[in-house]
């Protein structure tokens, strides 16, 4: 056997158009498979990899003032320094608190979604 890649990283929201919007706006990614699937699950894509959104059948899951919970650490998206840089203007001019991290090989930027769900936008081109 010989995968490809990550097809879809699966994750639940307590606000479905809240996170269409937030993944589309803030991180520029756009929805597929509409038509086919409705709105179960909702796929939010860049090129060939996409983050499923799920709501939470559990009214206490995905608070705002949650931190995030389960074995999801984080989602990461590599991109070049040009778009590295972009981002945290992006994330400034939106307003959105960003943590900067230098892994030596490699620089992040981490952000949370709406759920409180962390994600990273990486380097190696350092």
């Amino acid at each position: 056997m010989q995968l490809q890649h990550i097809d879809h990283i699966a994750i639940t929201v307590s606000d479905l158009q809240r996170s269409i919007t937030w993944y589309r706006d803030v991180l520029g990614l756009e929805r597929r498979f509409q038509e086919a699937w409705g709105d179960v699950p909702t796929m939010m894509c860049v090129r060939e990899t996409c983050v499923a959104l799920f709501v939470s059948d559990r009214p206490d899951r995905g608070a705002v003032e949650q931190p995030a919970t389960g074995s999801l650490h984080h989602i990461a998206f590599r991109v070049d320094r040009d778009n590295f840089e972009a981002a945290q203007r992006r994330f400034r001019d939106l307003g959105i608190e960003f943590r900067p991290a230098d892994h030596g090989i490699a620089q992040s930027v981490y952000v949370a979604d709406p759920d409180g769900h962390r994600i990273e936008i990486t380097t190696y081109d350092v």
